[in-house]
C-alpha cells in the first residue's frame, strides 16, 4: 500500500495557508457528472470544509446528460458551478469562449507545478492550444477505457480445455484485439453453469458519445489518427486510412459476433450490468468504475480481473477522465482557488486515490506499492501510457455527433461500408472547420 506517512502529511499546513488566504467563508458549488469516483470526492470535501470553514456544494448530472447540462450553464455564463470537473474535450471551447479561467499566474504564486502531474494528463485535461503551457484546468481525475473479466470462468479447467480443443491455444487475456474477439466468439452462446452466456459488452450508444468512445479503442490500436500532421486539419488519409477501416470493420464484427442480444444502444451502464448480471465472458468500461466492480459480491473479488487494452499495431487506449476548473462566471473564484490549491496538495491526492478517485500526481502514480494497491492498479498506469484522445477542439460538440452518427450508423444500423463511413466523416469534420474558419 501507498505509505501512510503520505496519508498522514501534516493537516496543520494545510491549514495554515487556508487560515491565511479564506477573507471571508464561501458557498461553493462543483459541478461534476454523476458516477461513483464523484461520491468519493464529497467525502474527500469535507477535509476542505473543515480546514477552509468554506461549504461544498455538488451538482452531478448522469452523464448521457452531463454534456448538455454542463455546456449549456456555460454557454449561458451561468452562475451555478463555481468549479467544474469538465471533460478533457470540453479544454479548447473553454479556454477560447472564456469560461474557464487561466491559471498560469496562480500556478506560479502557489507553487503549483504541472511537472509534479502525469504528463498525459497535464496535455489532455489542462492545456490550451495543445501541448503549450497555457494552463485552465488541474489534473483531477485520471482514466482510461479498460477491459475487465471472468477471471472464475478463465480459471475453470472444463471451459480452459474445451478453449484448448478449439483454438489449440491457453485461455489467457487477451494480447491483441484479433484475441480479444477469438475469446469472445468461444464465450458467445456457451453453456456455464447453466446459462447462456455471451462474449463481450461494448460500448453502441448513439445519443453522447458512447459509440465513439468504444470504437476508437479499437481504431487507435490500429494506428488510427485525426490529422496527418498535428494541428494540420488535414485528415483525407489519416481518418479513412486502410487501418482505419479495418479496425472499424473488426469493431462491426466484434459487435455482430459476440454482444448479448439487442445490445443496440449500450454505454456505460449497460456495460455494467451486462456483467454483473452474468452475461458475459468480458466488458470495456473505464478505469473509473473498477473499484466498484472488484467490490462487487456477486462478480468482484476472486471472480474478477482486468487487463488495458489490447494492441493490434500499437499499444493505445481511450483517454477518459477530466481536468478541474474554476469557472470564469463566478463571483466566488477566490475560494475556488483556495480549493484548487488544497486539491493539489500530495497528501489530498494520496487520500484521493484511496477513496477510489484516479489521481494524476506523480507522489502518488510513482509512490511505493502504488502498483499494489488495487488490482487494476499496475494497468491504470500502463493505459496512461498509451492514451488518445478525441478532439478537444471549441467545436467538439458538432465534431462528436458526426462520428457517433457514421459510426452507429455502419457498426449497429449496417449501413454502407467501413471505407464510406470514414469518407463521409471526413466531409462532415472539413464542413465544421470550414465554418470554424481553420481550413
Amino acid at each position: 500500500m501507498i505509505k501512510r506517512a503520505l496519508l498522514m502529511a501534516t493537516a496543520m499546513s494545510t491549514a495554515g495557508f487556508m487560515g491565511a488566504n479564506a477573507a471571508q467563508a464561501e458557498d461553493l458549488t462543483l459541478c461534476w457528472a454523476a458516477w461513483d469516483p464523484a461520491n468519493a470526492l464529497v467525502e474527500l470535501s469535507k477535509e476542505f470544509e473543515a480546514e477552509s470553514g468554506h461549504t461544498m456544494n455538488f451538482e452531478f448530472v448522469p452523464w448521457p446528460n452531463f454534456a448538455d447540462r454542463m455546456l449549456n450553464e456555460l454557454n449561458s455564463g451561468g452562475k451555478l458551478c463555481d468549479l467544474l470537473i469538465g471533460d478533457s474535450q470540453w479544454i479548447g471551447g473553454g479556454a477560447e469562449n472564456g469560461h474557464y479561467v487561466k491559471l498560469n499566474d496562480f500556478f506560479e504564486a502557489e507553487n503549483i507545478s504541472m511537472d509534479d502531474f502525469a504528463p498525459a494528463t497535464v496535455y489532455a485535461y489542462s492545456t490550451w492550444p495543445k501541448g503549450t503551457p497555457n494552463y485552465y484546468a488541474l489534473p483531477a481525475m485520471g482514466d482510461a477505457n479498460g477491459w475487465f473479466y471472468r477471471k472464475d470462468w478463465f480459471e475453470n479447467e472444463d471451459i480452459r480445455a474445451a478453449y484448448m480443443e478449439e483454438t489449440g491455444q491457453e485461455l489467457r487475456e487477451p494480447e491483441s484485439q484479433q484475441e480479444l474477439m477469438q475469446i469472445a466468439k468461444f464465450f458467445q452462446e456457451r453453456e456455464i453453469d447453466g446459462q447462456t452466456r455471451y462474449g463481450v459488452s461494448i460500448f453502441t450508444e448513439r445519443g453522447s458519445e458512447g459509440i465513439t468512445m468504444g470504437a476508437t479503442g479499437a481504431l487507435y490500436a490500429w494506428g488510427f489518427k485525426y490529422e496527418n500532421e498535428p494541428g494540420s486539419y488535414d485528415m483525407a488519409g489519416a481518418v479513412n486510412s486502410p487501418e482505419a477501416v479495418e479496425a472499424l470493420e473488426f469493431y462491426k464484427e466484434l459487435y455482430e459476433c459476440c454482444t448479448p442480444p439487442g445490445y443496440t444502444d449500450a454505454y456505460m451502464e449497460q456495460s455494467l450490468d451486462a456483467f454483473k448480471s452474468g452475461q458475459v465472458a468480458m466488458a470495456m468500461n473505464w478505469f473509473a468504475f473498477f473499484p466498484g466492480l472488484y467490490a462487487d459480491p456477486n462478480t468482484g473479488g476472486d471472480k474478477i480481473d482486468f487487463f488495458v487494452n489490447p494492441p493490434q499495431n500499437v499499444a493505445a487506449s481511450t483517454l477518459g477522465g477530466q481536468g478541474i476548473s474554476v469557472v470564469a462566471y463566478s463571483d466566488k473564484q477566490d475560494a475556488a482557488l483556495e480549493y484548487i490549491k488544497w486539491f493539489a496538495q500530495p497528501d489530498v491526492q494520496a487520500k484521493w486515490w484511496e477513496l477510489g478517485g484516479y489521481s494524476a500526481h506523480n507522489s502518488v502514480l510513482q509512490g511505493d506499492g502504488f502498483e499494489e494497491s488495487a488490482p487494476f492498479a499496475g494497468d491504470f498506469l500502463v493505459a496512461m501510457d498509451g492514451v488518445q484522445d478525441f478532439w478537444q477542439e471549441p467545436a467538439y460538440a458538432e465534431l462528436l455527433l458526426a462520428m457517433q452518427k457514421r459510426l452507429h450508423d455502419y457498426i449497429v444500423a449496417d449501413q454502407g461500408t467501413a471505407q464510406e463511413a470514414l469518407d463521409k466523416l471526413i466531409e462532415d469534420w472539413t464542413e465544421v472547420f470550414e465554418d470554424e474558419g481553420k481550413l
